[in-house]
């Protein structure tokens, strides 16, 4: 490996961790004299605090000698379990309740697959007799032996949650289980003349306006996949967004530009029921999106830790600097809690253009003059 590797930090993360190979003493040396720089011996990584500026810092020294990577999870891998007979019943159960509580795929999928390792540890036990104490003592044993990761340990309890109150039919005092502090780390975000790039650098139409919907909409990736023709209001000037995360309905705002685009893409590819058609037809792939981001990127320079997501993010916080009203970004982004929307307000920048400090209403005076 002759490259500096930056890996990507898992979401919420509050350090974002680096390889440099051994040979790369003035790298090195230089990273070592930042504030905020660790050393992990056990990893052989460095690691700074999670920040925008940090980010941008590091990828403007080493331009050129570095590459991005996803950094393997840490968690040591679960053992492979048999499942009684009653167990997977149980699990039958579940996946029963779970289709009829119109859950999506992905979290049955994970609900249980948590749910299997959860029966299989207590299979002695009568499931619906289990204490409080006892469940909590599963969580810490998976998070102390396999150390699970944050997001790991709160699936695993929402699949128990779901067990107890849907399938079970619990009371919800039963489900008060301890959860891992969430830390208060910042959504990453372009700038205004990032996205500008992000798009001018993209030449294929449809990829265009894939990137410039999830944008212009602030869309989560499969929000945009989801999408059908029928879906662009044009003569509202809304997007409808049909059962998104929750299973909401609710619609965003449709630019006159995207709408320009979307027509010329439209006579173009001639989508029939998708907006969005992979080859075969069927909806576009996530993937397959996440891929056009990555190298719209890296060919116009962009924040190299964006993702499909950032700009969802970039949507909000560029609203709230052009002054529109919290509330209605709130309503467009479909956050329940305004609690949610509110985390835009501190990505905002802070100085002397946009605000004044109090000094600045203060008789004048000569600060410097000499008593």
């Amino acid at each position: 490996m002759n490259n500096i590797v930056i890996y990507t930090p898992p979401p919420r993360s509050q350090r974002f961790k680096l390889y440099i190979p051994y040979q790369m003493k003035p790298e090195r040396e230089w990273l070592k004299a930042q504030n905020s720089a660790f050393y992990h011996p056990t990893q052989k990584l460095w690691s700074l605090i999670n920040t925008a500026e940090n980010k941008k810092m590091v990828a403007r020294h080493f331009k050129g000698k570095y590459c991005i990577q996803e950094l393997e999870s840490p968690e040591k891998p679960l053992k492979n379990i048999n499942l009684t007979e009653h167990a997977q019943n149980e699990l039958l159960k579940c996946k029963e309740k779970f289709i009829l509580k119109s859950l999506s795929e992905s979290t049955i999928k994970s609900y249980l697959s948590a749910l299997s390792y959860f029966f299989s540890f207590f299979e002695r036990h009568d499931y619906p007799e289990l204490e409080k104490s006892e469940i909590e003592s599963y969580v810490y044993h998976l998070k102390s032996k396999y150390q699970i990761s944050d997001t790991a340990q709160n699936t695993i309890i929402n699949a128990i949650k779901a067990y107890y109150e849907h399938v079970l039919g619990k009371p919800r005092e039963y489900y008060d289980i301890q959860r891992p502090n969430r830390s208060k780390s910042l959504p990453n975000v372009f700038s205004k003349e990032e996205v500008m790039k992000i798009i001018q650098v993209t030449n294929n139409i449809k990829h265009k306006a894939i990137l410039l919907t999830i944008y212009s909409a602030g869309l989560r990736i499969s929000e945009a996949i989801n999408l059908r023709t029928k879906d662009i209001l044009s003569d509202e000037g809304s997007i409808f967004i049909k059962d998104s995360k929750g299973k909401k309905d609710r619609k965003s705002v449709l630019s006159p530009v995207l709408l320009e685009l979307l027509r010329k893409y439209y006579k173009l590819h001639r989508p029939s029921y998708w907006l969005f058609e992979g080859q075969d037809g069927g909806k576009y792939s996530a993937k397959s999106i996440q891929n056009i981001l990555r190298k719209a990127i890296e060919s116009s320079g962009a924040n190299p830790w964006g993702t499909v997501h950032t700009l969802r993010h970039s949507f909000a916080t560029h609203l709230l600097q052009e002054g529109v009203n919290l509330r209605m970004i709130q309503r467009m982004l479909g956050h329940s809690s305004s609690k949610t929307t509110e985390v835009y307000t501190h990505i905002l920048s802070v100085n002397n253009k946009v605000v004044k400090s109090p000094l600045e209403y203060l008789e004048k005076f000569d600060i410097f003059e000499k008593k």
